[in-house]
This record gives structure tokens, C-alpha cells and sequence, in this order.
């Protein structure tokens, strides 16, 4: 783990501390080396009230995406201490925040959490159509990147601690999303939905694009490409598409997970030195292009903490909830479903 994220994660944690009461820090898990596993939460404790979540460091190299989630947790938490809007906001609300969900694998700067799983391959969900060599999950063994694990291991404690602050702190409610943040693929930064596992479009689509609407509405010159994973490539052991499954099979509330994945190769097309670096074609290692990268996605992540605290102005339903869904399979799946 570099000094840099050391001092950041150490900093955040004060900062925390200072936040009186109205911020509750708690241990969810341990992993398999002995590393805490936190989740931060501030905002209503009403269940009935909706819930977003943030979580980052999935994959260890991708520190980036820890930064993302922790500056914006900084932010709400030095608003707190002035903004009387975002008060009252949070009462009507609750924010979740993992930032680290693989210090292990931070630690190490791998991939992989310690014992050589990758925990967006690691859930218990195969696909139904042929995923691309290694990249798509496998389980011939630790030495291979995107190993699944052992199936008779189950989840790694990582993986589990992610899913219980999910299961625990976002499904019960009646509307709730998540967003993961990632990095390395491609130049261009995405929003991904589910699926991963089949290119099966989802139940809540028209929940989907009316989000995306008011998105491009109210940002319209956001270089975001929104798109279901699916149409990239296909995975087995997704962690967010097991949550979206096991959701939508349990109760009707809404639970929306959705990935941010950073177009690192743009910060490596600007500097090349980055490749000899471990870590650099995932990260920017320049400050001001650090800088730049977290300026650019606190938009989105308030955003999204806007539209989960007014969902009902803007969530389809009758008419419209089909009207969407229409446009939505035009969008993204062609015509021909």
C-alpha cells in the first residue's frame, strides 16, 4: 500500500472521528490475514427510507477507485458542518460507504485479495453464455489472474462483508442503489449496469433509463458512456449481478447496483512512464491528473445521491414504466426483443 493512501485512509478516518454522531464507523468482517473490513454509514436509520452505496478497492491495483469514494465521503462529511440542505437531505436517506473493500490486496498492490481470488469473479453464479478466456472467471488456480476461487471455499471474507453491509444496510429498503468504482478498462470512463453473467436485459431497465434521462438531462455535456455490461463482455461470479439476482428473487423493492469503470488507458496515452510503474496503467499518477479524475466524478456520485433521495420524482411507472422499457431495449439491445 502506497504512504500516499496510508496518510489518505488514516486521514479520512479522523476525519470521521470528528464527525461527531451523526457518522457511525463499524468493523463488518476480517480478512483471512487479520485486516478490518469497515463500511462507514451517515443518514437515516429508517428502513423505509432510501439508502445509496459507495464502495472502491475491490481490486487492489485500483486505488483510484478508493480515492474516488473516500474524497467524496470527505466532502459530505466537511458539508455537514455547514450545509443545512444536505442535514435535512440526510434525513430522508441513508449513505453507505466501503472504500476498501480488498486492503489486502492494496497492501500487496495486486489484483487479487491475498490468497489470490479475484472478488468480481468470486460469487457463486456462472454465466449462461461462453465468457473470454481467464478474463471471464476461471478455477485452474491462483498463479492465473481473474481466479474465481475454489467452489466448495464459498466466498472470500472480502466478498461476504461486501455483500452483508449490502444485504444488511441497502436491499431492505424500498429503493436503493450502489456504485462501484473501478479502473483499467479502456479510455473512455463507463457506467455500467447488469448483467455481467447473460445479456439478458434486466427487470428494473426502465428504472435505468429514466435514470439515465435525467442524467443527460441535467449533464449534458457528461462524457460518460452507460451501457449494460453485457455488451462489453460477459463474466461468472459477478459480484453485483448475484446481489441483483438474489434482490429481485426475494422482494419487490428495488435495488440498482451500477459500476464506474475509469478509461485509465487515456492517463497512460498522456504519459507513457506510467507502464513502468506497477499500478500505472490503472491509476493516474500525476497529481493534477489525480486532481482532475476526482473533480470530474464527484458530479456523478452527487448525482446519484440526489436521484436516490428524490427517486419518486422520477421513477417510471404504468404507462410510463413500459414506455421506458421500450426505449431502453432500443438504446441498448436493438430492436429485436
Amino acid at each position: 500500500m502506497t504512504a500516499e493512501v496510508v496518510a489518505e485512509l488514516e486521514q479520512l478516518r479522523r476525519l470521521v472521528d470528528r464527525g461527531g454522531s451523526s457518522i457511525e464507523r463499524r468493523v463488518v468482517g476480517r480478512t483471512d490475514d487479520g485486516l478490518d473490513l469497515e463500511v462507514i454509514t451517515l443518514g437515516s436509520t429508517d428502513l423505509q427510507q432510501p439508502a445509496l452505496g459507495f464502495f472502491g478497492g475491490v481490486h487492489g491495483l485500483e486505488r483510484i477507485g478508493v480515492q474516488v469514494v473516500a474524497s467524496y465521503l470527505r466532502t459530505l462529511i466537511e458539508r455537514l458542518r455547514w450545509d443545512a440542505t444536505l442535514e435535512r437531505q440526510l434525513e430522508h436517506m441513508r449513505l453507505v460507504f466501503m472504500p476498501l473493500v480488498n486492503p489486502g490486496g492494496l497492501l500487496r498492490g495486486t489484483r487479487a485479495n491475498p490468497n489470490g481470488v479475484d472478488l468480481m469473479r468470486n460469487a457463486p453464479l456462472d454465466a449462461h453464455d461462453p465468457v473470454p478466456w481467464l478474463v471471464g472467471g476461471h478455477r485452474i488456480g491462483a498463479s492465473l489472474p481473474w481466479y474465481r476461487g475454489r467452489a466448495e471455499d464459498g466466498m472470500q471474507a472480502e466478498s461476504r462483508a461486501l455483500c452483508e453491509v449490502v444485504a444488511s444496510e441497502l436491499q431492505p429498503r424500498p429503493f436503493s442503489m450502489a456504485l462501484d468504482c473501478h479502473s483499467g478498462f479502456g479510455s473512455i470512463d463507463r457506467i455500467w449496469f447488469p448483467h455481467a453473467h447473460t445479456t439478458r436485459p434486466i427487470e428494473h431497465l426502465p428504472e435505468v433509463h429514466a435514470l439515465t434521462e435525467i442524467f443527460e438531462q441535467s449533464h449534458a455535456h457528461h462524457r460518460y458512456v452507460i451501457e449494460p455490461q453485457s455488451r462489453q463482455y460477459l463474466a461468472h461470479g459477478d459480484l453485483w449481478d448475484w446481489l441483483y439476482v438474489q434482490a429481485a428473487s426475494r422482494h419487490p423493492n428495488v435495488f440498482l447496483p451500477l459500476t464506474l469503470e475509469m478509461g485509465s488507458w487515456s492517463w497512460v496515452r498522456k504519459n507513457p512512464r506510467q507502464l513502468l510503474r506497477r499500478g500505472g496503467i490503472f491509476n493516474p499518477l500525476i497529481e493534477h491528473r489525480l486532481q482532475r479524475v476526482l473533480r470530474r466524478h464527484v458530479t456523478w456520485l452527487d448525482f446519484l445521491t440526489r436521484a436516490v433521495a428524490s427517486h419518486q420524482r422520477w421513477r417510471p411507472s404504468g404507462a410510463g414504466r413500459e414506455h421506458q422499457r421500450t426505449q431502453a431495449l432500443r438504446r441498448w439491445y436493438g430492436a429485436t426483443r
